[in-house]
């Protein structure tokens, strides 16, 4: 038997599982005379829809049902509602167009549903789906945010003035206005963050079936806030009361907040389930989901940072337009809202103004991608610094150095608001110097000049915001034979949660990890919870299975003190066992709960059985922070850009599994050196089509495109919670695509090239080497 600890470094406990092939997916549920649902998308970024004819798809072999946008209004179904969005810039309500399940009278991007084909085998429905005649007037769409935000400019929905969803500020503008007028140097630059799609290794999926007897809806669908997407979908779209509806979600094989948001898939499922009497389902196939699944970043930022000849930071003003979309999905509001917030960063910025304008076109909707809010900031500030070192001669790790927010100063609250309670900046960064061998950074680009190679070496400094409050419970469910079900309202997305509470539970019980079950992300197990996302999981999750086990302790303190003929007051615990003070007496935790249900052997005033619940928010954000070394290797003759050297020191508090922080920080470089270097959306101004609709088009990183990834930590646990836990689960990516950048943009400087953008492709870095020379010649 094995019992494990907090800040053990284990293995993940679900890993033999889901290595086996023994995990259970959306799309492996496989329910009694279930239907396959298809849906027929858009090809059109903006059109009015004429007509839709049917009638030849109704009669193909094995077809159930094809259902429009006429079906969904007659049945009375509401819009797929949302959060509220923040207002906008003239302090008006934040705008979200109203979003069917299936569009009726004119589609706004391409991939919008139009209708949906249910049939006896997917061949089927998409045999008939091709048999559906649309006639479509197709208009202009409006593609371009920055153009889509001027005056004039043609609107994607008649009532969004100037197609703005909402605006976002931080900060004194005014007092920015003047710092920077009075800086000795100021650099301004224009920053475009690219559009990309999360690609998860599991396409989105949903299987429903409807129970007519008990007027129940059961949806399975991989996601990440099975609560927030029942009372969504309950209250929104059916109209009926929460209990009629249960929403699991299972193994979901990642996400990275694409499945975040409500999909007007999943109520089109369930209502499909109901209408036909048989369990439907779903899924999205890869090509289908760069037109149907939310797509992230795709933000312009003017940027500006005033300083001083000795390297001081005097202020920095930021103005971004984030591309949200045709539609404001559910949690849309990452990058829109991140920007402002990314102007300090680590840094004691003395001044700081940020404001960003969420702007609708005719393309795909926008989500949250890991690290939505301090990603695309931080890389424009990153830049910034790193170009301020270079006008300036100095070293971009010494310019950082004379900046950083103290340790002493802790707590600490920034220009623009942003509150840090604790972090050791320059020591982080310290670290990561000696474990990348910076110093030795200049040898190794005389080494590569004498291949004919271009060496470039990147640093950044970031900090990510994370588990910001939102109520969250846990219940621990003892049997009478000792083994333990740890309920909570997070979903498993490769995160390893089983794992942290099961160290949780171990540690603070000491049971076996053999005797805990994890369940996770199932509305009919527990009362509440948000769910997983922003890096919150062990913060706020983590600390109510930690409450709910520390309760359980208790409660078995009194049951000890009463088989021990003693008071709860002189029982102490240890490694899972109770022991009597002053006496030889002992009671074993399994003891006390085989007694707990026994009714007759129980103090008279307790309950029998062993079950606690816990629930709790956190009151702030915590902030985890983290240091990053890039090398990089540009061949000028093909452009071919290669990561030599990669390092990373983080901060992320208490690290409950260090393993599994290693992971989500490796896998957060990989995914930030992807979007550097060889991914984006692409969409074609003139008509909105996807023309990255393919892993053939849309370039994944492979494992050639990184190196080996050099790990570090320094822990400076939060007092925001009392696991003392910082998230991890962005950092990696919030600071790569800065070094990353920052490393090529140092590779290309020798041979003129000023500001690379990304992504640094072999074509586009050869075309900004080849343009710099014949700048330079003349």
């Amino acid at each position: 038997m094995t019992r494990y600890a907090i800040s053990q470094p284990i293995n993940a406990v679900e890993a033999p599982r889901l290595l086996k092939g023994r995990g259970r997916y959306t799309d492996d549920i496989q329910l009694p005379r279930m239907a396959h649902a298809v849906f027929l998308r858009s090809p059109h970024a903006h059109a009015v829809i004429r007509s839709i004819d049917t009638r030849a798809a109704q009669q193909m072999p094995g077809v159930l049902a094809v259902l429009t946008g006429e079906d969904w209004a007659a049945d009375r179904l509401g819009n797929v509602p949302g959060n509220a969005p923040p207002k906008r810039k003239g302090g008006e309500p934040g705008f979200r167009p109203a979003r069917p399940g299936l569009t009726r009278d004119k589609v706004r991007h391409v991939g919008q549903m139009v209708a949906m084909v249910v049939a006896d085998s997917v061949y089927e429905a998409k045999d008939a789906m091709d048999r559906i005649e649309v006639d479509y007037e197709v208009l202009d769409p409006i593609t371009d945010a920055v153009a889509a935000n001027q005056e004039g400019a043609p609107l994607v929905w008649p009532d969004c003035a100037l197609n703005e969803s909402f605006y976002a500020q931080k900060g004194d503008a005014a007092a920015a206005e003047a710092a920077l007028a009075k800086a000795p140097r100021v650099l301004h630059d224009h920053f475009v963050v690219t559009r990309v799609a999360a690609s998860t290794m599991e396409p989105r999926s949903v299987v429903a079936e409807y129970d007519s007897g008990r007027d129940h809806f059961t949806v399975y669908a991989c996601q990440q806030r099975p609560f927030v997407w029942r009372t969504m979908m309950t209250k929104g779209v059916f109209r009926i009361p929460e209990t009629n509806m249960t929403v699991i979600a299972g193994d979901v094989g990642g996400s990275f907040g694409m499945k975040g948001g409500l999909y007007p898939e999943v109520p089109a499922v369930a209502w499909a389930a109901k209408r036909l009497g048989c369990p439907v389902k779903w899924t999205c196939e890869r090509s289908e989901a760069y037109l149907a699944d939310d797509q992230g970043r795709d933000v312009v930022i003017d940027a500006e940072l005033g300083f001083d000849d000795t390297g001081r930071f005097h202020a920095a003003r930021f103005k971004g337009v984030a591309n949200i979309g045709a539609f404001l999905s559910m949690t849309g509001f990452g990058a829109p809202n991140g920007v402002p917030g990314t102007t300090c960063s680590t840094y004691a910025m003395p001044v700081a103004y940020g404001e960003s304008h969420a702007v609708m076109t005719n393309t795909v909707p926008m989500a949250n991608y890991r690290g939505p809010s301090g990603t695309p900031g931080t890389y424009v500030l990153e830049r910034l610094i790193d170009m301020a070192a270079r006008e300036l001669g100095m070293d971009p790790t010494e310019i950082r150095r004379k900046n950083y927010v103290p340790a002493s100063a802790m707590p600490y609250q920034s220009a623009n608001g942003q509150k840090i309670d604790c972090g050791e900046f320059e020591v982080v960064m310290d670290k990561c110097l000696a474990l990348a061998d910076y110093a030795g950074g200049a040898k190794r680009k005389e080494e590569a000049k004498a291949r004919g190679k271009l060496l470039g070496v990147g640093v950044s400094s970031s900090i990510d915001p994370s588990g910001s409050p939102s109520p969250e419970t846990a219940e621990l469910r003892f049997d009478p034979g000792g083994t333990v079900t740890v309920l909570t309202a997070s979903t498993a997305g490769g995160q390893q949660h089983a794992t942290i509470y099961t160290q949780i539970v171990s540690d603070v019980l000491g049971i076996d990890a053999e005797k805990i079950r994890v369940v996770e992300g199932d509305t009919s197990k527990l009362a509440w919870g948000s769910g997983t996302g922003a890096a919150r999981t062990a913060t706020l999750c983590g600390t109510v299975v930690f409450q709910a086990a520390e309760k359980t302790r208790e409660r078995g303190r009194r049951i000890a003190a009463h088989l021990m003929e003693t008071t709860p007051e002189d029982v102490t615990f240890d490694d899972g066992t109770y022991f009597a003070k002053g006496t030889n007496r002992s009671v074993t935790f399994d003891e006390v709960v085989k007694t707990a249900f026994s009714p007759n052997k129980l103090p008279k005033d307790m309950d029998f059985g062993m079950f606690e619940t816990a629930a709790w928010t956190s009151t702030a954000s915590n902030i985890p922070n983290t240091f990053h070394v890039c090398e990089v290797e540009v061949d000028p003759d093909t452009g071919v850009t290669q990561l030599t050297r990669y390092s990373v020191v983080y901060d992320v508090g208490v690290e409950l599994n260090p393993m599994g922080v290693a992971g989500q920080m490796r896998g957060g470089v990989v995914q930030a050196a992807g979007q550097a270097l060889v991914e984006q959306v692409v969409i074609d101004p003139e008509t909105g089509q996807v023309l990255t609709g393919s892993f053939m088009d849309y370039a994944m990183p492979r494992a050639r495109t990184v190196c080996n990834i050099a790990l570090g930590s320094h822990p400076v646990p939060t007092r925001q919670n009392p696991l003392g836990v910082k998230g991890a689960g962005e950092g990696g990516t919030v600071g790569a695509l800065a070094a990353v950048m920052n490393a090529v943009n140092d590779a290309l400087a020798p041979v003129g090239v000023r500001n690379m953008m990304m992504p640094a492709t072999p074509e586009r870095v050869w075309r900004a080497i080849h343009d710099a020379k014949v700048a330079k010649a003349g």
